[in-house]
């Protein structure tokens, strides 16, 4: 294969306390909760809005807040959802405690909460590369428009810079796909194959909404895909083509005769951009497909027609980390309370087959604990992880990859470097006694 070599001088153009990569549920979350405690906090995101698989992917419902009437999910994120409620682009599903939300809210309300909280904004930025010296991040590499541009930490810049960096006294991964964490050399679990799938959600209008059943998750213990749907499509997938599905889930978009369908489905590994490529074109083949299908066969479909689909496919599974302490599965389901404990989920194990509309799901008996060791990975002072990346195993993840835990670890991970940054503590290092009261005295069931 030809190489080309590059060198590039990446002018340095803010200094941080803490930076965050990533501005889907758990990294904006985490900005908001860095800001607050008064951390200079930066916020690195490639798309014009935050939110991630929110509002660039169309998921939606928000799950799972509210579990056996406990709120689970609280601080930040439940006042995040408290304000959506309040501008009429949410409803919590009850009693469960799903929230129904309105994209274009969610960004408005996510942009206000970071500007409140004096977060500086990088959008329209790519995370392309690091530096480190020892075991700590020195600074991170944005390509933006106007070039390449490198943020510092306030301990200054040392050495030469190389062609790519991000800078920062402590650094947050919530890219998802543990994209810094990748490019930093950090031990990753080997994964279990296949991954669970990509799904591209849309939104679809002239839908008959009134006389469309389940649109909200109201029975604890049960799936609230249409059956009824699921069952036509799958005999019909018996007897000619029909592209691979999955659900149907069709979730209320608060508005009549609209519907966001998370139905779609393809094994890729969205990692690699040749496989995500031909997954994003195949997926918004099928998604057109099955749409034909409903208004072809189903009378609250007959008008019914694409308004938009996702801006990026929804991706379930890629890389896990291998931190400090790996959550299983069975500390999972048993809900070990493990006495760093800084946040919980209750979302059921919800592992999807790319192949066909088969869904592994197994619900939780009571809310599980995630540690703050699966937070930090070993040999790197200054990084945290926030997202679906986090060290879990694949059981574990499959519950802890939805938006509601990842917005309690980014929480958890802001408040955390943060505090750090006070003393300049290792992440290892941290105050958890004093972490847990801090996310207590927000709201937090820790």
């Amino acid at each position: 294969m030809e190489q080309l070599q590059q060198t590039r001088t990446v002018p340095v153009t803010g200094s941080y306390d803490v930076a965050v990569c990533g501005g889907g549920p758990g990294g904006w979350i985490a900005a908001v909760a860095a800001a607050r405690m008064g951390a200079r906090t930066a916020l690195v995101e490639r798309n014009g809005y935050a939110g991630g698989m929110a509002t660039a992917g169309l998921v939606v419902p928000i799950s799972v807040f509210v579990y056996s009437g406990e709120l689970v999910c609280g601080g930040i994120p439940w006042e995040f959802v408290q304000r959506m409620v309040d501008q009429g682009g949410a409803q919590v599903e009850e009693p469960l405690g799903n929230v129904a939300h309105d994209p274009e809210i969610y960004k408005l309300t996510a942009q206000r909460m970071l500007l409140e909280s004096g977060v500086h904004l990088h959008f329209h930025s790519v995370l392309t590369g690091c530096r480190q010296e020892g075991g700590r991040l020195t600074h991170v590499i944005l390509d933006t428009k106007s070039g390449p541009q490198a943020l510092e930490g306030k301990e200054g810049l040392s050495g030469i810079l190389g062609p790519q960096a991000l800078a920062a006294r402590y650094v947050i991964d919530s890219t998802g796909d543990g994209d810094l964490c990748a490019m930093m050399g950090v031990p990753m679990q080997e994964n279990v194959l296949p991954l669970q799938p990509a799904s591209l959600c849309f939104c679809l209008g002239g839908v008959d909404t009134d006389r469309l059943e389940r649109t909200h998750h109201e029975i604890q213990g049960l799936n609230y895909h249409n059956e009824r749907i699921q069952s036509f499509l799958r005999e019909l997938s018996r007897t000619r083509e029909v592209p691979t599905f999955g659900g149907p889930w069709f979730c209320h978009l608060l508005r009549p005769g609209s519907v966001m369908v998370n139905m779609t489905r393809t094994e890729a590994d969205m990692t690699d951009p040749a496989q995500a490529t031909e997954a994003e074109c195949r997926l918004r083949e099928d998604a057109h497909a099955l749409t034909a299908l409903l208004r072809e066969h189903f009378p609250e479909f007959r008008n019914a027609r694409i308004l938009y689909t996702a801006q990026q496919a929804g991706v379930r599974e890629t890389r896990h980390v291998k931190g400090v302490h790996v959550l299983t599965g069975e500390e999972y389901l048993q809900a070990v309370p493990f006495p760093d404990a800084v946040a919980r989920s209750a979302h059921p194990i919800d592992i999807h087959s790319g192949g066909d509309s088969h869904q592994r799901c197994t619900f939780l008996e009571k809310a599980a604990y995630i540690p703050y060791r699966s937070l930090i990975v070993p040999g790197f002072d200054n990084l945290l992880v926030a997202s679906r990346c986090f060290s879990g195993d694949q059981i574990a993840s499959a519950s802890v990859r939805v938006q509601a835990p990842v917005m309690c670890l980014g929480q958890a991970a802001g408040a955390a470097a943060a505090q750090c940054a006070r003393t300049g503590a290792s992440v290892h290092d941290a105050d958890i006694p004093a972490l847990q009261a801090l996310l207590r005295a927000w709201g937090a069931a820790v």
